[in-house]
């Protein structure tokens, strides 16, 4: 389960890096040649988005480098973190309390061991058949019922999303893919990857040729524009990619297709959320990127139906 130091490995983090540094000296000249007030806003948030990403990247290779228990470990932090800024939108009772402790500190762990020890068919419904019952009824106990099924269900919901959805990331390195064993830290690497520079392209898309906004009032930056320049390009760079996965070329442009699209659904759901909660950012813990659910929110859908898809069609 480590992420094997080998050729296409290198090839993958050299190419990150080389992207960062690339980012950082366009972001570095921009800075020294733009002159409105407005230019200087946007290339200030793009070098804060760059900084962040030297952060995250340096993170999530650190964790891949331990091996499998790293990654383990990372994404049930980052699920706990996630976990901890849905639930802060989210008002909450007296009576919900003891709910919210097994679900941080009894369910979340629960979930990220199961996915340790590979026990898949436990893993895949501990959170929406076990936990979704359980909720209620350790709510229920407590004899608080005002509001009661909207509360219910926003925990129900914020552990399905921040939990049961991100463990998916780390679960792929439990999957027995023939042909590709001791490898599947690449293709964890890959999905990551392909969903992070859908978001940045889309973004890079959307402000320098975005006009038609698709849903101006759940995401007013996304647009017709940035929607599929982000996913055509993302798509290509996914197919492009197929050498550090057990997919052909056309069969990774298709699962990056996948990826992409349920990342910008997964995107527009979560904006949503926000706007409904009245906030611009699920928090401020990543400068340039807001919270953590901020930045994982393409991950949280796209996760479940890329691991499915290459259990069904590839093990």
């Amino acid at each position: 389960m480590n992420l094997k130091l080998d050729k296409q490995t290198c090839w993958l983090v050299g190419g990150v890096l080389a992207l960062l540094l690339v980012s950082s000296f366009i972001g570095w000249l921009l800075s020294r040649r733009v002159t409105s007030d407005q230019a200087r806003v946007t290339v200030h948030n793009l070098n804060a988005r760059i900084r962040a990403w030297w952060m995250m990247v340096a993170v999530f290779g650190l964790a891949m480098a331990t091996g499998g228990i790293g990654s383990i470990v990372l994404f049930a932090l980052t699920s706990f973190l996630a976990l901890r800024e849905f639930i802060t939108l989210t008002p909450t009772r007296l009576g919900d309390h003891r709910t919210l402790f097994w679900v941080f500190f009894i369910i979340l762990p629960l979930q990220y061991y199961l996915i340790a020890i590979k026990w898949y068919g436990l893993f895949a419904i501990l959170i929406p058949v076990y936990a979704f019952l359980f909720i209620p009824i350790r709510s229920a106990m407590a004899g608080d019922c005002e509001n009661f099924l909207e509360r219910t269900a926003k925990i129900q919901w914020a552990l399905m999303i921040c939990v049961y959805c991100v463990s998916y990331v780390p679960a792929l390195l439990s999957l027995d893919i023939p042909g590709y064993a001791g490898q599947n830290g690449k293709l964890m690497f890959y999905f990551v990857l392909v969903a992070q520079i859908s978001d940045v392209l889309q973004y890079v898309w959307g402000k320098t040729l975005g006009r038609h906004k698709i849903a101006p009032s759940v995401s007013p930056n996304k647009t017709w524009e940035g929607f599929i320049g982000g996913i055509a390009s993302a798509t290509l760079i996914g197919a492009g990619l197929w050498w550090a996965t057990p997919f052909t070329p056309l069969q990774s442009a298709g699962m990056a297709l996948a990826i992409t699209l349920m990342g910008f659904f997964g995107g527009i759901v979560m904006s949503a959320i926000k706007r409904d909660r009245g906030v611009k950012d699920y928090g401020n813990l990543i400068e340039g990127h807001g919270g953590v659910m901020d930045r994982i929110d393409s991950l949280c859908f796209a996760a479940p139906i890329f691991f499915h898809l290459t259990r069904f069609f590839f093990t």
